[in-house]
């Protein structure tokens, strides 16, 4: 079928709007059409460092179940679903119930194709590399795998929905499942961006007693305040270890969880915590980190988080039922643009004006 997608055509060059065909769907498969899907930072960041080209990229969509491939049981043709990401299923991990860390992650969400090799998208040239996070999801419509597709509620604004599957996921389900923070405890959350937003709402909902949000942005500190933070550092006016030390009474905080990928900012973050605190790290970074072995020796724990250590058939139905209680109001960082506007929202969220750009096809 015919749909118009936003193709990058290079490393730098921005995005355009190219009508393309959308393969059939395979008897797994699933095509949606697309209300929304979120701007992510890993899409940008894939596109300055993608190989080949044209690409099609876009992970956080939601929309209506358009067809369904011959053995698809989960959903029918008008169901409202959100896309998160794909797992093989058949690895260690994902027997073991941890399909985040899937041995295979990277062959079935990052290689511009099917697991098997074959492209899901064509033009008039040839075969253009999609089906990233299983998805490529920056268009109208998007071919997915049955087993990434999460049903949603009819009375809920479907086209804010597809963050859930990526961002928010990933923040939230970094403090509830992956750092299990417990009900009185303290944390502080480095970077305010959606993923430390939904970082901080989780906290709040978790009990958290102290919930310090650090950034070099006033105003998305701001909106973190309104959020749940009881406390917010600017980093670029004072030093973040210093000021959460002191606000924890001098020992640190419990918890602390780096949104980053910045070295220097998940050390800050990982000095942050107290003797036997657990900071996690999160974000894509490829590079080496120098820390303190002393620190490690004292028995502060890092660990690393893959979308929130997050059962996506589980987890974004509890993100769901706490948005719909007013307890994870995340539509109130997202800000919508046209499909066709995606270089202006690109801009605006590199500028940091927009903290989750939501583009409506």
């Amino acid at each position: 079928m015919k749909i118009n997608v936003a193709m990058a055509r290079s490393n730098s060059s921005p995005f355009t709007i190219e009508e393309v065909e959308l393969d059939e769907p395979r008897y797994d498969e699933v095509i949606v059409k697309i209300a929304g899907v979120g701007l992510c930072h890993t899409d940008l960041a894939m596109k300055e460092a993608f190989p080949v080209f044209p690409l099609v990229l876009g992970h956080e969509g939601s929309g209506v179940v358009e067809k369904v491939g011959s053995q698809v049981t989960r959903v029918k043709p008008g169901d409202k679903v959100t896309i998160s990401y794909r797992s093989c299923g058949k690895c260690r991990q994902c027997l073991e119930g941890v399909p985040y860390y899937c041995a295979n992650f990277s062959q079935y969400n990052s290689t511009g194709t099917r697991p098997d090799g074959s492209f899901t998208i064509k033009n008039d040239d040839g075969p253009v590399f999609a089906n990233f996070l299983g998805q490529s999801s920056f268009g109208t419509y998007s071919l997915t795998n049955e087993s990434q597709i999460v049903k949603v509620p009819d009375d809920i604004p479907l086209e804010l929905l597809g963050p859930l599957g990526c961002g928010i996921q990933t923040g939230a389900g970094a403090v509830i499942n992956s750092l299990g923070v417990r009900a009185g405890s303290s944390i502080a959350i480095f970077g305010t961006g959606s993923v430390g937003l939904s970082a901080v709402m989780a906290a709040a909902v978790s009990g958290c007693t102290k919930i310090i949000a650090v950034d070099v942005n006033d105003e998305r500190l701001k909106k973190s305040q309104e959020l749940g933070a009881t406390h917010v550092v600017n980093s670029k006016k004072h030093n973040p270890v210093s000021v959460i030390h002191d606000i924890c009474g001098g020992a640190g905080s419990d918890f602390a969880l780096d949104t980053s990928a910045n070295p220097g900012v998940m050390r800050q973050a990982l000095e942050s915590v107290y003797k036997n605190g657990t900071c996690g790290w999160l974000g894509v970074y490829s590079g080496d980190i120098a820390i303190d072995y002393i620190s490690i020796l004292n028995g502060r724990k890092i660990v690393g988080i893959m979308a929130g250590s997050s059962i996506c058939d589980v987890f974004i139905p509890s993100l769901i039922e706490l948005y719909q209680a007013g307890k994870l109001p995340f539509d109130k960082f997202i800000r919508k643009y046209k499909l066709s506007d995606i270089n202006e929202a690109v801009a605006d969220s590199h500028s940091g004006s927009t903290i989750k750009a939501v583009l409506i096809p």
